[in-house]
């Protein structure tokens, strides 16, 4: 009977040392699955985003998990502070988005915005608005600089085209112990970290203020009615998928989107603010939403104007040398068909030279007679033509010799059409060709347009550009 007790106890013993285990693996797994349910998404995705770095972003796979996480509609729940300005009482064209924090030297953000206001002419005016999100935890700063601006620029906020806003800190996440991926300092990683944050509480403010949107810094100087430039190229861009066209080549400068991708990227910035800079993570958004290539537009329309960084005040001196501010002004190039007889080199087809976006048509050697043609869907009015060949570093392969002449009554099917009369407008010189006042000159509707290689040429040719501005731009 001592025995039989004795075994009963051993067992009672054994049963508790092994049910503390047992518990504590049950527990660890019920958190791990709680904190999979809650963030799962989030974990997937980061796992999916590092994927991207030995994956093609435009790959099918990557495009439809892409697709299948962050299909998201809805606005992030932050509840923000009107610090000057109200609601819109009606959609706008354009938001122009700004975020701004305190600077250890210098402070842009009034002359940016007043550069926005004073390059806008008063119809472009009405179709803009411009949100400032201060991002600082500085409260009383905040409140400063909204002085300042609510002084210099009442009227704009009166007549609804400047809003000031503050996301509270309560929504912002933890930002000490994130991950240091490239090993920067751990005070770079919580700057940029919550920059991402920064930015996607502005981009969730902005998703259904106007038809589109564009992202500028806080220290950035805008070019002349650069609202029009921007419209002309979204109608040069009808019919055509895009995500983001981007009008300048510095950073997150003069990136523009639809208005109903912000959700999505308001969403993509906070799931993944601490994994990368938001430039870098930019890039993925629109490679992950299939558009493989960078759509930017030259001259830019906006430049970088500050010298020192919001990063602890270090040197920015960077500065974005396709920027034009007085002289900008976009051609029409109406839609029409493009042909040549040359022998194209790779890829380099006709209609890259008529194209807004910067690259060029390239031929091999071509010989007298060859020919570029355009032929125009409808006949129109032209103003002014401008033709550039070679380019900086292949400054042998332009047009040595040809001419360029415009035409009328277009005969043919789709396939080949072509004018059947021409009138000569004049001869290239060293490799390129402009002329104003075509309207003046030629008295008829114009069909077609030729650029005619009056003798043959060893080196290739590289036609660079072509521009066409008209008096009567076609119906769409």
């Amino acid at each position: 009977m001592r025995n039989y007790l004795k075994y009963l106890e051993k067992m009672r013993c054994f049963r508790k040392r092994s049910m503390v285990p047992v518990l504590g693996i049950l527990i660890t797994c019920l958190l791990f699955m709680n904190l999979y349910i809650e963030d799962g998404y989030v974990v997937e995705g980061e796992k999916r985003l590092r994927e991207t770095s030995t994956h093609p972003l435009n790959s099918e796979r990557y495009i439809h998990t892409f697709k299948e996480l962050s299909n998201f509609s809805g606005a992030i729940n932050v509840t923000y502070r009107y610090l000057a300005g109200t609601p819109l009482p009606r959609k706008k064209y354009l938001t122009i988005g700004l975020s701004s924090v305190k600077r250890k030297k210098g402070n842009y953000l009034l002359e940016t915005i007043k550069s926005i206001f004073e390059q806008s002419s008063y119809e472009e005016l009405k179709e803009i608005v411009v949100i400032v999100h201060l991002a600082d935890s500085d409260f009383s700063w905040c409140e400063h600089i909204v002085q300042d601006i609510s002084r210099k620029f009442s009227h704009h906020i009166i007549a609804g085209r400047l809003m000031v806003i503050h996301a509270p800190e309560e929504y912002y996440p933890v930002l000490r112990g994130l991950k240091r991926n490239y090993n920067d300092p751990e005070d770079r990683v919580k700057f940029r970290s919550k920059q991402n944050v920064d930015y996607a509480f502005l981009l969730n403010f902005c998703a259904n203020l106007s038809d589109y949107y564009v992202m500028l810094e806080d220290d950035v100087r805008c070019s002349k009615n650069f609202l029009t430039a921007i419209k002309k190229v979204i109608t040069s861009r009808e019919g055509s998928n895009w995500v983001t066209l981007e009008f300048s080549k510095l950073g997150y400068i003069g990136k523009l989107y639809h208005s109903r991708d912000l959700p999505r990227l308001a969403h993509f910035l906070l799931m993944f603010y601490q994994e990368m800079p938001c430039d870098w993570l930019l890039i993925h958004f629109r490679g992950l939403l299939a558009q493989k290539d960078v759509i930017r537009f030259k001259p830019s329309l906006f430049q970088h104007m500050g010298y020192y960084s919001s990063y602890k005040g270090a040197e920015n001196k960077l500065k974005d040398d396709d920027f034009e501010e007085d002289s900008f002004d976009i051609p029409d190039n109406p839609s029409a068909t493009l042909n040549t007889n040359m022998n194209v080199f790779e890829n380099y087809e006709a209609s890259r030279a008529y194209s807004s976006i910067d690259e060029y048509f390239w031929g091999k050697s071509p010989s007298s007679g060859d020919f570029y043609q355009i032929v125009f869907e409808r006949p129109i009015k032209i103003s002014k033509i401008k033709v550039t060949t070679g380019t900086e570093d292949r400054q042998n392969d332009i047009l040595h010799h040809g001419t360029l002449e415009v035409g009328e009554r277009v005969v043919g099917n789709k396939k080949g059409r072509e004018c059947t009369t021409y009138l000569r407008l004049g001869d290239f010189k060293n490799g390129n060709f402009e002329i104003s006042d075509v309207d003046r000159k030629v008295l008829f509707d114009i069909d077609c347009m030729r650029i005619l290689v009056t003798k043959s040429q060893k080196e290739w040719l590289i036609i660079r550009s072509i521009s066409i501005w008209t008096t009567q731009i076609p119906n769409q």
